[in-house]
């Protein structure tokens, strides 16, 4: 059975793509509706450095058709603060903040992005897995300690996925698939101009993601945001992935 592919892009309120990506005369109001209107997915990295309100995640659930599902950063409150402990109340606060999207059939996984300074703690993690509610939950690990078999079975036994992170200053970062589904984060191309993507670069990702197909059901989005490089890339990647269809 061949698995789906979502991809997007980490975000979809960037200035610099007015007049690109967003028609000139478009109100940043109606920038979600536009975005929804060429994918059907997105990462929101705003939830990592404030609460949502609820009254903003409505609007985002009335905004984007019925398909439409959104990826979440965990707040760094929970991550670089408290450091994956103590997190009953910050979980509960943060999945309060989302509620619109609990409640809808649009949320999609919560992505916790460890800080690069946190090192391997096999007991901490688990603790925190084992703690979270349910749905879907990735771990996106920065520092290399973290790439090892017994990390890998722990996000196993609770049902997490490992984010898969492409990123030239991380050349230690794994492509371990971990559960029936999982999530790639493209931070910054190698071979491309200043971050963008080359045309060779989103084949090879293509082909990767097609074979991980007859396993896994894969999400993918964009960080690399500047000059509109995200959106480009993120559409050059699924014509790609539609030709390996063909």
């Amino acid at each position: 059975m061949v698995r789906s592919v979502r991809v997007g892009c980490s975000g979809w309120n960037y200035q610099s793509w007015r007049g690109t990506f967003y028609p000139p005369g478009l109100g940043t109001a109606r920038w979600l509706a536009h975005y929804a209107t060429r994918f059907d997915t997105v990462e929101v990295n705003s939830t990592f450095y404030r609460l949502a309100s609820p009254q903003a995640v409505a609007r985002w659930v009335e905004q984007t058709p019925e398909r439409f599902l959104f990826t979440l950063k965990a707040s760094r409150y929970l991550t670089h603060y408290k450091r994956l402990t103590e997190l009953g109340a910050g979980v509960g606060r943060f999945y309060d903040a989302v509620r619109p999207l609990v409640k809808s059939s649009k949320l999609g996984p919560v992505l916790w992005q460890l800080p690069e300074n946190f090192h391997r703690d096999d007991e901490r993690l688990a603790s925190a897995l084992a703690g979270l509610p349910s749905g879907r939950h990735c771990v996106e690990f920065r520092h290399a300690s973290w790439f090892a078999d017994e990390v890998y079975e722990i996000l196993r036994q609770h049902g997490a996925a490992l984010v898969i992170g492409d990123a030239p200053e991380r050349p230690f970062q794994s492509h371990e698939l971990t559960t029936d589904w999982t999530l790639v984060r493209f931070h910054q191309g190698r071979r491309g101009r200043r971050g963008n993507y080359s045309a060779a670069e989103l084949r090879d990702w293509a082909e990767r993601i097609h074979r991980w197909r007859a396993r896994v059901e894969v999400l993918a989005y964009f960080n690399n945001d500047w000059e509109t490089f995200a959106p480009r890339n993120a559409l050059v990647l699924r014509r790609e992935l539609e030709r390996l269809e063909d």
